[in-house]
């Protein structure tokens, strides 16, 4: 890294802290998202296959955030990072209470 102040911060949702020894964030000095999941790959290849397929490509009920912005309403995986840049992995949420009429 590139020292103080240079990095970008990845948060984990609490869901997939067992896949990076707890950690809630993690640091990075990736120039873009792709790379930012290419360091994950390689420090943390198990939080890597719960976050992205086998092709690299994210898992469809994984939102991934840059900031504010979705990384789909930017340029994807391509979406710039820059120091102070927040990521932000976010698992979909769903289900919820079947309805039950009286």
């Amino acid at each position: 890294m590139n020292g103080p102040g240079s990095t970008i911060t990845i948060f984990i949702p609490g869901p997939l802290r067992e896949y990076c020894n707890g950690a809630s964030k993690l640091p990075s000095s990736a120039p873009n998202v792709r790379a930012a999941l290419e360091e994950l790959e390689t420090n943390h290849p198990a939080l890597h296959r719960n976050v992205c397929d086998e092709t690299g490509a994210v898992r469809r009920h994984i939102n991934i955030f840059v900031n504010d912005s979705h990384m789909r309403d930017r340029d994807g995986l391509d979406t710039a990072l820059v120091p102070g840049d927040e990521v932000i992995i976010l698992p979909s949420v769903s289900g919820g209470r079947e309805w039950l009429s009286a």
